[in-house]
């Protein structure tokens, strides 16, 4: 075997990424707003006081400056366009609930605001803020967007309306990418070690940071297109908001490792002459967090456990379930934390001023957590089920009220099944839920029992045409799956999933339904989002991290009855790995290379990274003096062959 035919298996095993063409969908466009649609955006337009002002005035206050025009990726595509969402004016359009359209232009008041002396917060430039907190020799920057190319932007448009100062440190307050992903667009990895900014960060960051993107990071990328509405176009048919900002930056992210640590629950530190007092808040809102207030500034920086909108519990997107309960109870702590706050500026969305306003914001949100937690727990008890509690819950109109409180980003009846399952899981108790049959098999079955899919399909139709959109959705969904053929189906749960998504109050929701409905009309998307974007990112992880990911995706069935071993040494970070198979399951320990090992491959760490993120090909492989290959080829080639390449562009609403 050749050194060329080695590497081609071995890439071909390794990339977690791939592209595939379009499957054939069934064409046309979006649909306009239904009779029904109209009436429940309506009753939204009704209940609430949409004509409030102090929210506009908050995200309006200490404006200076404004972006135009757009951010572009390396290769020309857009990654923030400032301009996008200029529609978002005027009254409520008949495709957007007005409850969700007065929150999206509200995150559309984008650019340089002053939240007070000495802080300042850059908005709209990514899904996230970037806070700039004025030191003595220049600024601590707060959190650094998603990508590199955002957050680049940002600062320089920073610096042409503040002037010119350095970075004099960063605190990353949490470990979610949209925090920290853009750190190489504030400052190098060169200049911070040369000039020793202090990076801060809470405890466990750097662990929870890198491990969240590589082990699930491909499903739970392919699954933020939905939550995010990336494929969507930017329209009052389309993506208006994600409930935290505007969009998400698909750029390059990278990640600077901390070089002070908040390991306390409550640490004073004093950074570039300004005092801090941070606090622990790990388990709520990300597996490893912080906020803090500013003493002298009388400024309390949520993080992200404060944002204008009912938070999720557990993402559309996928992540570890979260504990309302202990949110709750810091938000409680909040409290007291606030006692001489003035001003509260959070990670996302626009600050708060005033006391009073502030204990009000922090209370609203404290209860929502508490009552979902509370009040699902309480029907749990009384033998409900997750379906069940979600049609039933309700917040109090004291709750149900407050616009910084509503479900914009998170959803309350999402939220109530999270609770349940944090608990119990997310099996009901009904055996008929033990071992139920797969989507594809069940459906066939349903079908078979309706009298075909044509006749699900009108059934579906007179359920459309009542504005029974979660019955037809439901039907429509068994005939899609059971018969994948079936035109007419796709275009209707295409309509119905259009409905859905004009009366989505939750922007997730929304791009959820008008994502599932475009690719019902146009197949998934031809790209997943590009590891190689990730490279900087994955450069800091640890190895483990990676061998976890390729242990999970080993093929169990084609991996009985193998025997193999297989030496890892990366001969720049001076680490060895022993990997071998046994039971079918894959397991790596970090010590010296195996005498009996069936082959070992000697690579840099950074050429293994490469392979892995897709930016380095068989012919960088090839030129490369990193790489060596000892013992049998033919199993290493056996070996890398058992492992799957998950393309990231799986179908989700087809099969």
């Amino acid at each position: 075997m050749t050194k060329n035919t080695l590497f081609a298996a071995i890439i071909s095993a390794l990339l977690m990424l791939g592209g595939c063409s379009k499957t054939s969908g069934v064409g046309g466009a979006a649909g306009d707003a239904t009779p029904d649609t109209l009436k429940a955006n309506q009753h939204f337009a009704d209940t609430l006081k949409l004509d409030d002002r102090q929210d506009f005035d908050d995200a309006k206050h200490g404006f200076i400056a404004r972006p135009t025009g757009k951010i572009l990726a390396d290769d020309g595509s857009v990654l923030t366009d400032f301009d996008a969402f200029n529609f978002e004016q005027g009254a409520a359009p008949p495709t957007v609930n007005p409850s969700l359209w007065r929150h999206a232009m509200l995150n559309a008041q984008i650019g340089l605001f002053k939240v007070t002396d000495g802080i300042y917060q850059l908005r709209g430039f990514d899904i996230a803020n970037i806070t700039l907190i004025e030191g003595k020799s220049g600024w601590i920057v707060v959190d650094t967007l998603t990508c590199r190319e955002t957050a680049a932007a940002a600062m320089e448009f920073a610096r042409k309306q503040l002037g010119d100062k350095p970075v004099s440190a960063i605190v990353f307050t949490h470990s979610h990418v949209d925090h920290f992903g853009g750190a190489l667009g504030v400052v190098s990895p060169e200049e911070a070690a040369r000039r020793k900014i202090p990076i801060v960060a809470p405890v466990g960051f750097m662990e929870e940071a890198t491990s969240e993107n590589v082990l699930v990071g491909t499903a739970m990328a392919r699954r933020s297109m939905y939550q995010f509405g990336k494929n969507l176009e930017r329209s009052p048919k389309g993506m208006v908001d994600t409930g935290l900002g505007k969009g998400v930056g698909y750029g390059h992210v990278g990640i600077l490792a901390p070089t002070q640590l908040i390991t306390q629950d409550t640490q004073d530190l004093t950074i570039d002459g300004v005092h801090f007092v941070f606090h622990n808040v790990p388990g709520a809102e990300a597996p490893s967090e912080l906020t803090f207030m500013i003493p002298d500034k009388k400024a309390y920086g949520g993080a992200e456990n404060l944002a204008q909108t009912m938070h999720n519990l557990l993402p559309i997107r996928g992540a570890k379930a979260r504990d309302s309960l202990r949110w709750s109870e810091y938000m409680d702590q909040a409290l007291e934390q606030t006692a001489d706050a003035e001003v509260y500026f959070g990670q996302h969305n626009w600050p708060i001023w005033g006391h009073a306003r502030i204990a009000e914001f922090i209370t609203m949100h404290r209860d929502v957590y508490k009552y979902t937690h509370d009040q699902t727990v309480r029907l749990t008890n009384a033998g409900y089920t997750p379906r069940e509690i979600a049609d039933a819950i309700k917040l109090p109109k004291s709750l149900e009220s407050y616009f910084g409180a509503r479900g914009y980003y998170g959803d309350l009846r999402h939220n109530a099944k999270e609770v349940y399952q944090f608990y119990l899981g997310a099996y009901d108790g009904n055996p008929a839920n033990l071992n139920p049959l797969p989507p594809q098999e069940s459906a066939k079955h349903y079908l078979e029992l309706i009298g075909g899919a044509d006749k699900a399909v009108a059934a579906a139709q007179s359920a459309y045409d009542k504005g029974d959109y979660r019955w037809a959705a439901e039907l429509l969904n068994q005939v899609v799956f059971g018969q994948p053929d079936h035109k007419g189906a796709k275009e209707l749960l295409a309509r119905t999933y259009d409905q859905m998504g004009y009366m989505s109050e939750s922007a997730t929701w929304r791009n959820s339904y008008l994502t599932a409905a475009a690719e019902l009309r146009n197949g998934p998307p031809a790209k997943g989002v590009d590891k190689a974007a990730m490279l900087d990112m994955l450069a800091q992880t640890p190895v483990e991290r990676f061998l976890e990911a390729m242990a999970a995706s080993l093929d169990g069935p084609a991996a009985e009855g193998k025997d193999l071993k297989i030496n890892l040494v990366l001969n720049d970070s001076k680490e060895s790995f022993v990997l071998w198979i046994e039971n079918a399951v894959l397991h790596y320990k970090k010590t010296a290379p195996a005498a009996d090992a069936n082959a070992t491959l000697t690579v840099s760490k950074g050429m293994f990274v490469k392979l892995i993120a897709g930016k380095a090909g068989l012919k960088d492989a090839l030129t490369s003096d990193d790489l060596k290959v000892d013992g049998s080829k033919i199993d290493l080639v056996r070996f890398f062959s058992l492992l799957d390449k998950a393309t990231g562009t799986f179908a989700i609403v087809t099969k």
